[in-house]
């Protein structure tokens, strides 16, 4: 826009007045009646008409040119407000327009940001959880209608096969896992005996599914494969009481609930918002118990919204027990404590049966070495991938790294060796003491898990040897 400063400055008019041309100033502010009054005291001659016809005439142009003048006053201040008003506005839209450009950058490297963490390995950034009690609920929000996913008829050898620490858990689709947890609340009679809906038993299964994260190690088949072989201990050990059963598939099935990838350790070191908010104390933990009860708590997916408030309240701290007695920090403090009962076990008592349920599930957590070799041995690989994403990222930030999680240090079966030796079969042997019927079918392969990455450890071991044979015998000839 133009500058409109001129608008501002006095206008002049030329007058014939005695034979001599006047030059009349009209300030911008003068009124019609002070542009009358001033023109009226000169005298003017010029007119040929009578004298009184002449005054009336000459007020009447004298008004006529008083008024337009005031006009053009007026046009020129509307003109310099409208420009003025103009040149603000425009100056509103392109800032606008930067704003705009900003926003769209932002969002690109946003984009951009998520893509890359995205193709490390499923990382996100600050270790947010996927579930905010501030958010909107977009992931825990449940389907009100009928649950879409399949209902597959399980056949007969499948059913079985459930029963069984064998169970091949690879070769199942996700539709296809949540179908066999469903058919296990069934088999188990606790959808009868909870009076559980068997519409919001889907619901519930779509929303437990849907709140495990993508991670290599800790995701929904994870909560899969401990849900099956918990189902597969209550059978091989004949737990009778459904109240049990209840806890143990629902602790199960919760237990790693919204987990980011990084261990508890990762957290407390590095200050996130879990970690704060429940002050270092197994933060993980307490996290899966509060999205699983935040996902009970809304009616479509409470599955025990039949139950009196007091029944509730105590399945409620069971489940809470057992899920953070997973806690591998916990874990020498929670095998003593069942070692000293193990040998005059009693299951009238409460704190006796406590203790045992907390060893159970740590037992389903960490069994994937009872299973067969081709299938365990994937699991081995997906959870090193996880630490090893785990590790780089604390390098990374400058946090301590453990060396069992550190590429460069560790081995499958360095992994492995110690943590069969040492935290596996001791747990085992000692829940064998009560149900004896488990030695053949969890404790022995467990021993066979031990030889074969022992056996590996030699080999690796030898052909470290040998390279460093051959490179010494090298710098030797060099020389």
């Amino acid at each position: 826009m133009g500058s409109s400063s001129s608008s501002y400055a006095p206008k002049t008019i030329y007058m014939d007045v005695d034979g001599k041309v006047q030059r009349v100033i009209f300030s911008r502010h003068c009124s019609p009646c002070d542009i009358k009054e001033l023109l009226l005291t000169y005298p003017i001659n010029n007119f040929l008409f009578p004298s009184k016809e002449k005054d009336d005439m000459f007020q009447n142009v004298l008004s006529q040119v008083a008024e337009q003048f005031s006009r053009a006053f007026r046009t020129n201040e509307l003109k310099t407000e409208v420009t003025n008003r103009l040149a603000m506005l425009e100056k509103r839209v392109e800032l606008e327009g930067l704003k705009v450009v900003e926003i769209e950058k932002f969002k690109n490297d946003l984009k951009k940001l998520r893509d890359e963490m995205t193709s490390r390995g499923g990382v996100r950034v600050n270790c947010n959880c996927k579930y905010n009690f501030t958010d909107d609920g977009k992931k825990l929000s449940p389907r009100r209608d009928v649950p879409s996913y399949p209902k597959y008829t399980l056949s007969q050898e499948t059913i079985e096969a459930l029963k069984k620490p064998t169970f091949d858990v690879w070769h199942w689709e996700h539709n296809e896992m949540l179908s066999c947890l469903e058919y296990m609340y069934h088999d188990l009679g606790l959808v009868k005996e909870f009076n559980i809906n068997p519409i919001t038993l889907k619901r519930w299964l779509l929303a437990i599914q849907e709140n495990y994260r993508d991670n290599p190690f800790h995701n929904f088949r994870h909560c899969f494969c401990v849900s099956q072989m918990m189902y597969g201990m209550i059978h091989l050990c004949n737990l009778q009481v459904r109240s049990y059963m209840c806890i143990l598939m629902t602790a199960a099935a919760c237990h790693d609930l919204d987990h980011p990838g990084y261990n508890n350790t990762y957290q407390i070191n590095a200050r996130t918002e879990l970690a704060v908010r429940y002050n270092d104390i197994s933060p993980l933990e307490n996290h899966h118990c509060a999205v699983a009860f935040q996902i009970l708590s809304m009616p479509e997916c409470n599955i025990f919204a039949n139950m009196e408030p007091d029944s509730f309240k105590q399945l409620r701290q069971a489940i809470i027990t057992l899920i953070l007695a997973t806690d591998m920090a916990r874990h020498g403090e929670i095998l003593d404590s069942f070692k000293q009962k193990v040998d005059n076990f009693d299951f009238t008592n409460e704190e006796h049966v406590k203790c045992l349920k907390m060893v159970l599930i740590k037992c389903c957590d960490i069994s994937n070495e009872v299973r067969p070799t081709e299938v365990a041995e994937p699991w081995v690989d997906c959870l090193l991938e996880e630490y090893f994403i785990q590790s780089e990222r604390e390098k990374s930030e400058g946090l301590p790294v453990a060396p069992f999680m550190d590429r460069d240090k560790v081995t499958k079966p360095t992994a492995q060796i110690g943590f069969i030796k040492f935290v596996l079969i001791p747990m085992f042997e000692t829940v064998m003491k009560l149900f004896p019927q488990i030695e053949e079918i969890m404790v022995q392969p467990l021993r066979d898990s031990r030889d074969h990455y022992e056996e590996l450890k030699q080999i690796d071991d030898a052909m470290s040897e040998k390279k460093k044979t051959e490179s010494m015998s090298l710098g030797g000839k060099k020389k």
